[in-house]
């Protein structure tokens, strides 16, 4: 039996995430959201057992609510957390200030961090097992009004490097899964799937679904969501400043990514 959490799993990425793991065969599943009725409907659909728990991960309790559930519902195994759950306000920092960075970094990374605390002692009790946090594209290259997005991620993705190292010797692996434009119900990504030319950066939850897979019960250690993403960030370190002037130009500057849902 392999018990997996999912956050941000009432739609999107989440949604798409526990169906492919609700694929494996001896799956047990625990899906956390905000939107009950969602997360609901999904586990009576989903072909093996799911409980949920309907919380906001920025609350202060809700880790500890969350590692009570996994000890009174599934023994207090836990073979893989998902930190999916995210959102993307877009601003710029004159316009949202402080404030707006706050609030990207609750959710976006605070709320992971928290919750990744409290489960860890049982990632390590069930190991191997393992952790993957959805990060973005954005944060490896950033672009205007989306700084407070780009700033959370950038700090998932710093914090993951450092605990993979932390928690090898443990036998908790962490991975990373970095999405572009996923069409999602918080960015439909329209206008880019209308045209021929940009309608290939645009992927669907099942894509990062199963990268979060391959990251997960498969340990790789990360995965760009289309693929070719990867190229923006490693043409970031390589060519900077031609980088910067790429995308502060252009449909660069009004679009963001989207990976998760609260």
């Amino acid at each position: 039996m392999a018990v997996a959490l999912v956050t941000g799993a009432s739609t999107g990425i989440g949604e798409a995430t526990a169906i492919r793991l609700a694929r494996e065969p001896e799956t047990e599943l625990v899906l956390v959201a905000r939107r009950e009725d969602r997360l609901r409907e999904l586990a009576e659909s989903l072909p093996c057992r799911a409980t949920y728990v309907a919380a906001d991960l920025t609350e202060d309790d809700v880790p500890e609510r969350i590692r009570r559930h996994l000890e009174a519902e599934h023994g207090g195994r836990l073979d893989l957390l998902v930190n999916n759950a995210g959102a993307s306000w877009r601003a710029s920092f004159e316009e949202g200030g402080y404030a707006n960075v706050r609030r990207h970094m609750e959710l976006n990374f605070d709320a992971a961090v928290r919750l990744t605390e409290a489960l860890l002692p049982l990632l390590r009790g069930s190991a191997p097992s393992a952790i993957v946090n959805v990060a973005s594209t954005a944060g490896r290259v950033s672009r205007a009004r989306t700084g407070s997005y780009s700033a959370s991620k950038f700090a998932l993705i710093g914090w993951s490097d450092s605990l993979y190292a932390e928690e090898q010797p443990h036998g908790v692996h962490v991975g990373l899964v970095l999405p572009g434009y996923i069409q999602t119900e918080g960015f439909p990504a329209t206008e880019l799937r209308e045209k021929a030319l940009t309608r290939w950066i645009v992927s669907k939850p099942a894509k990062v679904a199963e990268a979060i897979f391959e990251c997960g019960p498969e340990r790789k250690p990360e995965r760009y969501v289309p693929r070719p993403y990867a190229l923006a960030a490693h043409l970031r370190i390589l060519f900077p400043s031609l980088t910067r002037r790429v995308l502060s130009g252009g449909a660069a500057s009004s679009l963001t990514t989207s990976t998760g849902e609260e």
